[in-house]
């Protein structure tokens, strides 16, 4: 059950990277013009990053209750859903929440 503990936690980090990856491609997408793609690519992965590192994160600067952890985990991951039903990709964006949702599960029923 350990393995499978550390396998969920590393899927976490995983989704984490995929949402910051996934704000980025809508960002890209998203922008009109150079300058505003670029803009909006690096900054919303940039501002989610931020966030997570400074409010969501097990070491986080700030440690914050559980029901704004979660909150503040819902509006990243949402974007990150979002974005990608907006620029295109629906199938990826329901793997992406779908996966999400169990992992989260996951984390709650086993206390991590």
């Amino acid at each position: 059950m350990t393995g499978i503990k550390a396998a969920n936690l590393a899927i976490r980090f995983l989704l984490e990277l995929c949402a910051l990856a996934a704000l980025g491609y809508w960002g890209f997408q998203a922008g009109q013009g150079t300058l505003a793609k670029i803009a909006l690519g690096i900054g919303a992965p940039l501002v989610a990053a931020l966030v997570w590192g400074v409010f969501v994160s097990p070491r986080a600067a700030v440690p914050v209750r559980l029901p704004v952890r979660l909150l503040l985990e819902l509006i990243i991951f949402g974007a990150a859903v979002a974005g990608l039903a907006v620029a295109g990709q629906r199938t990826l964006a329901w793997a992406l929440a779908l996966v999400v949702v169990i992992n989260e599960i996951l984390l709650y029923v086993w206390g991590q």
